[in-house]
């Protein structure tokens, strides 16, 4: 992937639409005390100013640090954080949720236990690991993330300016321009039109079939606007009442997967596909391999179900 924006592709299933068009300030720490005096390389986050840490992302990868002050491994895993981060010299940031005062972030990262710690590539969420780890793995994960970030073109530096403010936007990279559709399809993503983005992406495609770009933000969307409007308690209901109903089925898949639950979505088509006759499985293999393509090809996850779905089709 070249073009590091929404849209582009779909990574660690982390919800974070409810959070991503939310007016903010600036980034900037906010009373945390960062490790060796660097605090434009490690600073709180709060709901209100995530905004700023997704835009952030897109020039350099942000580590995010969710922790609670009544949880004592956060208090052995955030130095480390701080350590490893300040080593890297802007290569990373390190963004803090406190997630009892900033309960969405903690909802929107289906922060279940803590400390969580996950990534933000170019505005997708890459989740990392959970609870304390040594300072060796911090290293060895942190490594991958910047090749993994290096990937996606996300390859800016955070310089420590005076008065240990950042200054994102001296590091950030010029882009270039969008080809028309896909910047029609990056402006209704960004108003919440997903209907858009998909004739937008779809008229791209219609263009270019192998616009690679194109497809993963049309996968991308189609999911977003699938989910958009779904009661996620009304929407299991309807399926632990329909096993065999695909439609009811899917939806609860898509919310899983948009939501986190990798696995679960996958599953819950799998079962499916090995209920249903052999007439009937289509759109459920079509379905599985669209959100194959969401996670990525390379994930363990969809390799383990795409040889499941490979030993029921054969």
């Amino acid at each position: 992937m070249s073009d590091p924006r929404p849209g582009a592709v779909l990574r660690g299933a982390v919800d974070l639409s409810a959070l991503r068009s939310r007016a903010a300030a600036p980034a900037s720490p906010t009373g945390h005390a960062p490790a060796s005096g660097s605090p434009s390389l490690v600073f709180d986050v709060t709901d209100a100013t995530f905004g700023q840490v997704l835009e952030l992302s897109r020039t350099v990868p942000v580590v995010v640090d969710l922790w609670a002050e009544w949880c004592g491994p956060c208090k052995q895993l955030s130095p480390v954080l701080e350590k490893v981060v300040t080593e890297l010299d802007g290569r990373l940031v390190l963004a803090k949720v406190d997630v009892d005062a900033n309960p969405q972030l903690a909802q929107g990262f289906r922060a279940q236990s803590i400390p969580m710690v996950v990534a933000l590539v170019a505005g997708q969420p890459v989740p990392l690991f959970t609870g304390a780890v040594p300072e060796e793995q911090v290293r060895e994960v942190f490594g991958q993330l910047l090749q993994l970030a290096a990937q996606h073109g996300v390859t800016g530096v955070v310089p420590r300016g005076e008065g240990g403010e950042a200054d994102a936007s001296a590091s950030e990279p010029d882009e270039p321009a969008l080809p028309p559709l896909h910047q029609e399809a990056f402006d209704a993503i960004e108003a919440g039109d997903y209907a858009r983005a998909v004739t937008a992406y779809e008229a791209a495609l219609a263009e270019n079939p192998r616009d690679d770009q194109a497809r993963a933000g049309l996968g991308q969307v189609r999911l977003l606007d699938r989910v958009q409007h779904l009661d996620l308690q009304e929407a299991r209901a309807a399926a632990a009442a329909a096993p065999r109903d695909v439609d009811a089925q899917f939806a609860v898949a898509d919310l899983d997967l948009a939501g986190g639950h990798v696995d679960d979505a996958f599953e819950r088509l799998l079962d499916l596909f090995a209920e249903l006759p052999a007439d009937e499985r289509a759109p459920v293999r079509e379905r599985l391999l669209e959100l194959f393509g969401l996670v990525g090809d390379a994930d363990a996850r969809v390799i383990r179900a795409r040889g499941r779905l490979a030993s029921l089709l054969f």
